[in-house]
């Protein structure tokens, strides 16, 4: 009698443990799991010169409000003139330090490239250097944006026409290769915004770009997607590894960042009008996330690569009721294929805390450290 009370006490134990991290469906009479929680702080880019650090709470429980922004701040790069960015890459060796490359050229007609201290707003390194000559003088407005890394080399994307991969030294900045897409087999004007980043264990280099045979910013609606083997893209040469395609709407689909989920299986991709999940082994899409509250540029993962966090350029009122874009995060449930809940501002609600007044939002890139 003894042991049956022990183990019915036992069973007792476990059932309620069960309960208490679970919630009950009311419509179904089921109980279902809780959903895991995040934290962290996402540093999203920023036409300002600055990165938005954003201290946030993702809780997919919450079906209405799943992103709790609990505070704003900002690392600024540079003065806005200059540095405007949709770069952010976080260096995998020091996760206090991130890399950036800008989109526009400076007062002096220079870019830049460089890296910051994420604690202490830091900025470590500042390297300013003329466009490349072969780069199109009157296609030239928008620069670098996608990048990856390997452990040594920080690679930004330029979306510039002609487009290049850089390759520099993480330590010195130094620029050690410069590829162009004519070394790939595509002339210039035949493609538009190129991007890129590296897979988790930085074996092989995502390489997309927007199909426009009718001209740059000819918008078929078509991607190309190309994988590099890393090993030779560091060395300056080029190894292509599988070749995919995505298709959307003409004139609306625009690719631009992406991200991998951390067990490398699988690719998120931004495209304006929608987002896609991709197989990273065939580079064929299995999701077209469309039902988002605005322009995506970027998409990433959170750390058990379950739901994913949009950046979009959402149609806004600022302080003063005018029409403007904020920008925004929203979330995504890999397993089950759907966006969940409302977006959380980003950009605006600190914009109009600083009494800013009418500002467009013109957010992209982001990187996270997650706790």
């Amino acid at each position: 009698m003894k042991k049956i009370g022990f183990i019915a006490v036992l069973a007792m134990l476990v059932i309620a443990g069960y309960l208490a991290f679970s919630t009950v469906n009311t419509q179904t009479d089921v109980v279902v799991a809780a959903k895991n929680t995040y934290s962290g702080t996402v540093y999203v880019a920023g036409m300002g010169g600055h990165y938005a650090a954003v201290d946030l709470t993702v809780d997919p429980n919450d079906s209405v409000n799943p992103i709790k922004v609990n505070g704003l701040d900002r690392v600024v790069i540079g003065p806005k003139a200059s540095h405007p960015i949709h770069d952010t890459r976080i260096d995998v060796n020091d996760r206090d330090v991130t890399y950036w490359s800008t989109y526009k050229l400076d007062p002096d007609g220079n870019l830049h490239s460089g890296k910051a201290n994420l604690k202490t707003g830091e900025v470590l390194m500042d390297v300013a250097f003329p466009m490349p000559d072969r780069v199109n003088k009157d296609q030239a407005g928008a620069n670098y944006c996608g990048s990856g890394q390997s452990k040594h080399s920080y690679i930004p994307v330029s979306m510039a026409n002609e487009g290049y991969i850089d390759i520099r030294d993480k330590k010195t900045m130094e620029l050690k290769h410069r590829i162009y897409m004519s070394q790939l087999g595509y002339k210039p004007g035949t493609y538009t915004f190129v991007h890129g980043t590296n897979n988790p264990d930085m074996t092989k280099f995502l390489l997309t770009f927007n199909v426009t045979p009718a001209g740059y910013k000819g918008w078929s609606g078509k991607t190309k997607m190309i994988m590099l083997d890393m090993a030779s893209l560091e060395k300056g040469e080029i190894k292509t590894l599988a070749e995919g395609e995505l298709t959307g709407t003409p004139g609306k689909t625009i690719t631009f960042r992406q991200s991998f989920t951390p067990d490398g299986k699988h690719i998120l991709q931004a495209a304006a009008d929608r987002a896609y999940l991709v197989d990273a082994a065939t580079l064929k899409p299995l999701d077209e996330i469309t039902d988002i509250a605005g322009a995506s540029h970027d998409i990433l993962p959170t750390p058990d690569g379950k739901y994913a966090l949009l950046t979009l350029r959402e149609s806004a009122k600022d302080k003063d009721g005018q029409d403007t874009v904020d920008g925004v995060l929203q979330l995504y449930d890999i397993d089950s294929r759907k966006i969940v809940g409302k977006t959380a501002s980003v950009c605006q609600a600190c914009h109009n805390g600083m009494g800013m007044g009418l500002q467009k939002a013109v957010l992209c890139g982001l990187d996270a450290n997650w706790k």
